[in-house]
């Protein structure tokens, strides 16, 4: 398939009234949906396209504006109210027959080793690992790289390892 003149004008004006790629790839006819967004995108159309004409129920979009802001917001308080917590549970050292979905699930040591174990501490709901263990195994956006040029560990984490 080759992009003729008339198909590349016909595709400027569909992007720039808002059509989707699968709208425009139909009307055109004889191309597919990528192709459609391969051509703009190499027409430098711009990656938003305009919004469609039709008006959102504001209830609705009010209601998810909502919920969006209040995932991101619970999300993120609880990583930093995380970070802030000094008060960690003891260790619970349990053998893999041993777990439950309330178990910490955090391996210490090589499984190899006769020594080996898990955690054990009380999990957080939603996720495999007790606090502390949340603390290494989940990062905030883009601080991964932030963390690693950092060599230097709070002292109360420090503890805790030394401890564990």
């Amino acid at each position: 398939m080759s992009w003729t003149e008339e198909k590349v004008t016909k595709l400027k004006e569909l992007w720039g009234k808002g059509n989707t790629a699968s709208q425009i790839a139909e009307i055109i006819g004889g191309i597919s949906r990528n192709a459609v967004i391969g051509k703009a995108h190499r027409l430098n159309l711009s990656a938003k396209i305009k919004t469609r004409s039709a008006l959102p129920n504001k209830n609705c979009s009010d209601n998810l504006d909502v919920k969006n802001i209040k995932i991101k917001k619970g999300r993120k308080s609880k990583f930093k109210s995380l970070i802030i917590e000094k008060d960690f549970e003891p260790e619970n050292p349990k053998q893999l027959e041993e777990l439950d979905e309330n178990s910490c699930k955090w391996p210490i040591g090589h499984p190899n080793e006769k020594s080996f174990y898990f955690c054990g501490r009380s999990s957080l709901k939603d996720f495999s690992y007790c606090k502390l263990h949340i603390l290494y195994a989940y990062q905030p956006k883009g601080k991964k790289e932030d963390v690693a040029e950092k060599e230097e560990v709070p002292e109360f984490i420090e503890k805790k390892i030394q401890s564990a």
